[in-house]
């Protein structure tokens, strides 16, 4: 037996097995919750900036705020240039926790 042989009946095995109406690799999207410290954020806006989904949005002031928090993809690009270290990504494990 080759050894293509051999994964092409493991798959099929695999497949066999699946319930019904079930998609491969279907995965649950993650929802994210960004914090923004404003005692700590001197409002440079690189934040803002470097959020490639526009999760965060400015005031007229300048104050980041987290305004379409379900487009969070959880990169912590906001995070990381963050110089005042005034940012958090926060991983939620259950939508629910996104009315809070």
């Amino acid at each position: 037996m080759s050894i293509e042989t051999n994964s092409t009946e493991r798959l099929n095995d695999v497949e066999s097995k699946k319930p019904e109406g079930q998609k491969p690799h279907a995965r649950v999207p993650k929802k994210f919750q960004v914090n923004i410290y404003d005692a700590w954020c001197k409002k440079c806006g690189i934040c803002v900036e470097f959020c490639p989904k526009g999760v965060l949005t400015s005031d007229e002031l300048g104050t980041p705020h987290p305004t379409n928090q379900d487009k969070c993809i959880g990169c912590t690009q906001c995070v990381l240039h963050c110089p005042d270290f005034a940012i958090t990504v926060s991983l939620l494990e259950d939508a629910k926790e996104l009315d809070k």
